[in-house]
């Protein structure tokens, strides 16, 4: 059992293996390249920060789960 605190990132990781698991380890690599990109894009704007900052880290944790 993990503890509270811990849950929505361990939810999150769940999510990124699912993803990882259906798509493959080079598109999802791909796709994770393309989430850093796009929330760098969007992080110019002050309104897209908040939609930019959780894809840069959903596609930095995807480059990550892809490498190893």
């Amino acid at each position: 059992m993990t503890a509270p605190v811990m849950q929505p990132f361990n939810a999150l990781w769940k999510l990124i293996t699912r993803i990882l698991g259906l798509t493959g380890r080079l598109v999802a690599g791909i796709i994770g390249t393309v989430f850093i990109i796009l929330g760098a894009v969007l992080c110019i704007t002050v309104i897209g920060a908040i939609a930019g900052v959780p894809l840069i880290i959903i596609g930095v944790l995807l480059v990550i789960r892809c490498l190893f």
